[in-house]
């Protein structure tokens, strides 16, 4: 993290968060790729207890409006929803 910036965890306000897969490939094109996504992404929401007020899912990322969770961090939280969304396989994935 560059210097200068400031952290705001435990502050009970909704983020807005942005990533990317990597290396940027397109891998929310087809519908079962973004429905394991979205199915990762309800996990994660009742795993951790968090609130998605909204997301949006492009081709080669995504954007999440979450609030904080009552279990864990919201690092513990996008760990586990990008390791949830990249090990499942998606059926007709010739890349996986």
């Amino acid at each position: 993290m560059p210097w200068g910036l400031k952290r705001f965890h435990e502050s009970r306000q909704s983020h807005f968060v942005t990533f990317t897969t990597c290396p940027r490939r397109l891998s929310f094109t087809t519908s079962a790729a973004r429905q394991t996504f979205e199915f990762a992404l309800e996990r994660v929401r009742r795993n951790f207890e968090l609130r998605v007020n909204g997301y949006v899912v492009m081709p080669e990322h995504a954007h999440l409006l979450l609030s904080e969770p009552d279990k864990d961090t919201l690092s513990d939280a996008l760990k586990s929803l990008k390791q949830g969304a990249s090990r499942r396989p998606i059926a007709g994935a010739e890349d996986f």
